[in-house]
């Protein structure tokens, strides 16, 4: 199994570790890197992180994190254009995580391989971007409301179904709009207006989203709700302290059928995912298996 991008088929057969590279002042995780226009600063980032091992790099430039507030496409472009320049040499595929079609296709024209959308292609002309260039990957992501307030009024109840629903609509309305499904990869959103029992119940049913016959890319690092969990009784773990959290989330997504992690800490997630896969060298070749009759089984007619 693949996932069709601009430049690379990305071979979804063992655990891709995506790498977060902010170009953010305001960054949840305090990793933010447009401190005094850190230029040199995020491009040796990227650098870094494709020498620890990262397969794919995911660029962004304006903050998602709760009570964030947008920034001008202009803006948004003036962080992202130097960097992704450079990006798109190193030799593995280069993401971009936007909502804003001017973006995406600025984006897409310099050679950037996927569109990572946290508002799934709902913001007017955003679909139309991407199907008009007809190659790039595609991450799909279930957000409530929008991220000035989603965590003042998070969902209610269970979440799976709703999250699973609309992940399904936004699928299908991207393929009656000419995308083919190769270039889809879906994401639940964790911490996108969810509670903290939310997340980790969208964790512990996580196959049930296999259904969808699409590849599932998880990103649990440094979230707040690990900080909560980690905390136990006392006062939440901060972001840059929650790396042990990160790490068993990340093997327990990929245990229950993620195909592409969504990471700070590329280097420490590839050794924790070796040391998993060799003591079940056979678990994901099932969960491959699994995954492959779930796309058999999938409603393609959408």
């Amino acid at each position: 199994m693949f996932w069709q991008t601009s430049r690379f088929r990305i071979d979804l057969s063992q655990p891709q570790v995506m790498a977060i590279v902010n170009l953010t002042p305001d960054s949840f995780s305090g990793d933010g890197l447009w401190q005094a226009g850190d230029l040199r600063g995020a491009i040796a980032q990227c650098e870094r992180r494709v020498q620890e091992g990262a397969h794919i790099l995911d660029l962004g430039a304006e903050s998602s994190r709760p009570g964030a507030q947008p920034i001008p496409v202009e803006e948004e472009l003036r962080r992202l254009q130097p960097v992704v320049r450079a990006a798109v040499g190193l030799g593995v595929p280069v993401s971009v995580d936007t909502c804003k079609p001017e973006v995406m296709r600025t984006m897409l024209d310099m050679g950037v391989d996927i569109i990572n959308d946290i508002w799934a292609l709902r913001q007017p002309g955003a679909l139309q971007a991407v199907s008009d260039h007809g190659a790039c990957g595609i991450c799909l992501m279930h957000l409530h409301r929008q991220p000035q307030t989603m965590q003042l009024q998070p969902m209610q109840g269970s979440v799976l179904g709703p999250v699973r629903e609309f992940l399904q609509a936004q699928v299908q309305r991207a393929c009656k709009a000419g995308v083919d499904r190769g270039r889809l990869v879906i994401d639940a959103g964790v911490g996108f207006g969810k509670t903290v029992a939310q997340n980790f119940e969208l964790l512990a049913q996580q196959r049930d989203l296999l259904d969808l016959g699409l590849p599932l890319l998880a990103a649990w690092s440094r979230k707040s709700s690990l900080g909560v969990v980690m905390g136990g009784a006392g006062a939440s773990i901060p972001p840059d302290s929650r790396l042990p959290g990160s790490l068993a989330a990340a093997l327990l997504a990929v245990e229950r059928g993620a195909r592409i992690v969504r990471v700070h800490d590329v280097r420490e997630t590839l050794q924790a995912l070796r040391v998993w896969e060799a003591a079940a060298p056979s678990l994901y070749a099932a969960r491959s298996r699994s995954y492959g009759d779930c796309v058999d089984r999938a409603d393609h007619s959408g």
